[in-house]
């Protein structure tokens, strides 16, 4: 029984050693030569161990980090997976609302209504439900307001959108041709000039 344990305290002690990757032994350092070599290189059964452990320790942590780091990219790569599914969703929207029929030439920053007609034809007005006096008979769709870059924004996000141009102006308007720190300690929702 004892000389298991003694056996497995060497197995131990080898796979410790061979784990720790000791400075190899050099008896002449710089052309220098050592009296005693060994004294170098003396060392206690505990402190390979010790040295091993902490390796193994640190292989731990690091594959611990590792793990986290690529778990916030993973979830960046799903953040932006979702943004470019927004962005194709709303180009398809705002693909079909340009082919909607229209008997007037759209200008971007101006809001438009859109109806459809029984016979399912989806088309543009100027004119809000509200101007139509009773006399709408047809399906009101929404209003949008047709932006510069020629996309649309439906009537109740205008404001949102107006915020978010707001405060980019703002940043590029900080922004100075000096290299510096990129302005975006520019409170996003306060848009006061």
């Amino acid at each position: 029984m004892k000389r298991c344990a003694i056996e497995m305290e060497r197995l131990t002690y080898e796979t410790a050693v061979k784990k720790a990757q000791l400075v190899e032994r050099n008896p002449h350092p710089n052309g220098v030569h050592i009296v005693d070599p060994l004294r170098v290189s003396m060392h206690q059964e505990d402190d390979i161990i010790s040295l091993a452990t902490q390796i193994q320790n640190a292989d731990k942590q690091l594959k611990s980090g590792t793990c986290q780091k690529l778990c916030v990219i993973l979830d960046q790569i799903k953040m932006l997976q979702a943004q470019a599914m927004q962005i194709l969703k709303e180009s398809e929207e705002s693909k079909l609302l340009h082919n909607a029929a229209c008997n007037f030439t759209k200008k971007p920053g101006h809001i438009y209504h859109l109806y459809q007609r029984s016979s399912g034809q989806s088309y543009f007005s100027m004119l809000s439900p509200e101007e139509w006096n009773g006399g709408l008979n047809q399906k009101y769709l929404g209003s949008y307001r047709l932006e510069f870059d020629l996309s649309w924004t439906p009537l109740e996000k205008i404001k949102e959108r107006d915020e978010k141009m707001n405060w980019a102006e703002k940043c590029l308007e900080t922004t100075t041709l000096a290299v510096g720190p990129i302005p975006m300690a520019i409170e996003f929702g306060n848009t006061e000039k």
